[in-house]
């Protein structure tokens, strides 16, 4: 969900801000889940022009079983999916003028090629994890051999240095491996490209983007902060409706993304922790799994589990008065965008990290896997949107007494009154960015205009 909703969100913004005709192909594991999904309903306002094709159900039951990650299967959904997405493109009756691919999508710019169509990568994170990415076949393997063993920073030309405790499996992989080799292969086809769009805008990464842009590999456009707008339908909610009930900035909103999963026991400390804050709090719950924090990472749907059986004994009785439990999914645009909501609790997702600077919600960082701790440490370190929990031990569970101090840090303490000022400074200047003659909306008009002369090109024969 995290790569769907910013690409339709940026097929959105070129239907409406350039009135482009525009053709989402989306691939997915689960099209039960997307089925009950509204998101993949064209808006009201799109007329004839945004269209949303679902590609074929991709069985890839044969290449695994629990233990295959969920990278391996994005990958190998993506290359099986190539023949319908060519088959599709090829029974259009208007060829397009651009193909815009998704980071796990880079395959199908060799179909780019074969209808002389441009070529853009849309990265739905940040530009430091671009530069990280399209830096790493170039690292000495000596580097990467002192990051991994000696637990030394990487240096990235330009940009702030990779730590050891960022964890980017990538560093830790067989140069051998067919996954990473494949990784090596995607980058470099990303740098033979027309661009690449980025969900960040300038004055958030200025010296990352500066530092991109004077390598020259590739043009970059950041278009960002693209997220998901507010539903005034989702208004009635039961969550909307609880939340119109507490007092103005009270509530922490507690949600590890569409992905994320906790262990038994960081479930039980987390539950803990949030009672002994004795603040109020929204908490999106999916129930444990060990050893997987990206446990449910490909699952889309709505699902309930309402049986809570894994929380602390009577922990939803004695927090009814000021806490909502709220299995599996919440509205989190609209709980965000709330006037209750005082901070939030989250992955470091990047789109959920964008939901939330939009809605001027401070956040407690708790990254969970991918890139998601070199975010946290972005909006900790850099930005100032953010505090950290921290363990104890690297592997340990975040204790309750951590919890318990970091939600009253944001939602009570000075710290929290500091972030929030930040946070409010962010959200003015991510309006401004996407405004008109903002650095966001000037690069998406580039990207626009290189379109529109690619097409003029090919109308004249040249």
């Amino acid at each position: 969900m995290g790569h769907l909703i910013p690409v339709l969100e940026l097929a959105k913004h070129l239907v409406s801000h350039q009135s482009f005709k525009v053709t989402v192909f989306v691939v997915a594991t689960d099209h039960a889940s997307l089925a009950n999904t509204h998101l993949l309903q064209s808006p009201a306002d799109s007329g004839d022009l945004l269209d949303i094709v679902l590609l074929p159900f991709i069985d890839v039951s044969d290449i695994g079983g629990p233990s295959v990650s969920f990278i391996a299967t994005i990958v190998t959904t993506v290359l099986r999916s190539m023949p319908f997405l060519r088959s599709e493109i090829s029974k259009m009756e208007f060829r397009p003028t651009a193909l815009v691919v998704d980071l796990f999508g880079t395959d199908a710019l060799e179909i780019a090629d074969e209808y002389n169509m441009l070529k853009f990568v849309f990265i739905a994170s940040n530009a430091w994890f671009l530069a990280v990415m399209l830096c790493t076949p170039e690292i000495d393997r000596k580097e990467i051999d002192e990051h991994v063993k000696n637990r030394k920073p990487l240096h990235i030309p330009g940009c702030k240095p990779i730590k050891f405790e960022h964890n980017l499996n990538v560093f830790f992989m067989d140069t051998n491996d067919p996954f990473y080799q494949g990784y090596v292969e995607a980058i470099n086809k990303m740098s033979l490209t027309d661009g690449i769009l980025v969900n960040t805008w300038d004055e958030l990464e200025p010296t990352t983007l500066k530092a991109l842009r004077e390598t020259k590999k590739v043009p970059i456009y950041p278009i960002g902060p693209l997220v998901r707008p507010i539903e005034k339908s989702v208004f009635g909610n039961e969550i909307i409706a609880w939340l119109d009930k507490q007092p103005k900035q009270s509530v922490i909103y507690v949600s590890f993304g569409s992905g994320g999963t906790l262990s038994a026991q960081q479930v039980k400390e987390l539950a803990w922790g949030l009672e002994l804050s004795q603040q109020r709090f929204v908490w999106v719950l999916r129930p444990p799994t060990e050893n997987d924090a990206a446990g449910t990472f490909l699952a889309l749907g709505n699902g309930s589990d309402a049986t809570l059986d894994y929380l602390p004994d009577g922990f939803p009785a004695r927090t009814q008065d000021r806490g909502l439990l709220v299995p599996m999914w919440a509205p989190q645009v609209e709980v965000l965008s709330h006037p209750s909501i005082s901070g939030f609790l989250t992955h470091c997702g990047w789109n959920s990290t964008m939901e939330s600077i939009v809605n001027g919600v401070p956040m407690i960082a708790w990254p969970l896997y991918a890139e998601q701790k070199m975010n946290a440490s972005m909006l900790t370190e850099d930005i100032g949107a953010s505090i950290r929990v921290m363990a104890v031990e690297s592997d340990a569970a975040v204790g309750r007494e951590e919890i318990r101090s970091v939600v009253r840090k944001i939602l009570v303490d000075r710290q929290g009154r500091n972030i929030r000022s930040r946070i409010k400074e962010l959200k003015d200047n991510a309006a401004n960015a996407l405004a008109k003659g903002g650095s966001s909306y000037n690069s998406m008009s580039q990207v626009a205009n290189i379109c529109i002369q690619h097409l003029k090109t090919k109308a004249s024969g040249a």
